[in-house]
């Protein structure tokens, strides 16, 4: 059998009883380290863990899966995930792939940013669309994340914004010549994101936010040294949460005054904080 089996948040810990069952059963244990990572590396979780783990890269995930099925016809292989399972999509393909084959498979859930997010003290049941914020180039600056969140904007949620991380990636230049040389690992921070959503809103200028629009940046949720900070875009572009990862809420107009009770104690500046939410916020 095949269990996708989700790590939680920040460390070795983080793991459900049901899931460490299982790791420790198994016959493989594959750790997924390319969506999202947790905050220890791969030596402590096989030391908490008791057993080795095989890393799965993207090349391995997306265009090897069946190397991770094999004999899980028969014996029990584990695919870790940091996070929830379905945090990606990555891993619904890899599902879709067992079930191809006739392979029974089995998911053991955990917490998620999409959950966890929660602890910002804004209300779930008001976040829209999630989107991801990838790192920009000189000649590349997505923006279809814009349209998304021009949609929350008008019917006043909260978008959560994840951000990108870079891990056993090529350069552009090594992947036109064909070479396996990898870049070092980059994770991108809240004030990245920040930054670079001021920068397409400069090019579009369709009015979905500015630099005045209040948001909130996480930095490695669900650990001991958790670090949250409320303030304007322009702000947050400017703001150091400390080491990876981070992610960032754009806040809706729809925002309740409970909500800005609980976040106003993470704000940066707690009277620009107060005068752009008195401007811009709790309007139904």
């Amino acid at each position: 059998m095949l269990f996708v089996v989700g790590l939680g948040l920040a460390d070795e810990t983080d793991i459900t009883v049901k899931g460490l069952n299982v790791v420790k059963a198994a016959s493989r244990v594959y750790l997924e380290a390319y969506t999202s990572i947790l905050l220890v590396d791969k030596d402590k979780l096989e030391s908490y863990y008791g057993r080795p783990l095989i890393l799965a890269d993207r090349e391995m995930v997306e265009s090897s899966s069946d190397e991770i099925l094999a004999g899980a016809a028969t014996d029990d292989v584990v695919f870790l995930v940091v996070g929830d399972p379905f945090g990606a999509t990555t891993h619904t393909d890899l599902l879709l792939r067992a079930r191809e084959l006739k392979i029974p498979a089995k998911t053991i859930h955990n917490a998620s940013i999409m959950s966890a997010v929660g602890a910002t003290g804004l209300q779930l049941y008001n976040f829209g669309q999630t989107v991801s914020m990838v790192f920009f180039t000189d000649t590349w600056k997505p923006s279809s994340f814009y349209d998304r969140i021009k949609e929350n904007r008008q019917i006043g949620l909260h978008t959560l914004m994840l951000l990108d991380i870079k891990v056993k990636e090529p350069s552009l230049e090594n992947l036109a010549r064909g070479r396996k040389i990898y870049e070092p690992p980059r994770y991108m921070t809240a004030g990245q994101c920040a930054a670079q959503m001021l920068e397409i809103e400069e090019d579009r200028g369709e009015g979905a936010y500015g630099p005045d629009s209040l948001a909130v940046g996480v930095a490695r949720l669900g650990s001991d040294d958790q670090r949250m900070a409320a303030g304007t875009l322009k702000q947050m572009s400017e703001s150091d949460l400390g080491p990876p990862l981070h992610s960032l809420v754009l806040l809706g107009r729809r925002a309740h005054d409970l909500e800005r009770d609980y976040i106003r104690e993470y704000a940066v500046d707690e009277k620009t904080f107060d005068k752009c939410w008195e401007d811009h916020y709790g309007k139904q």
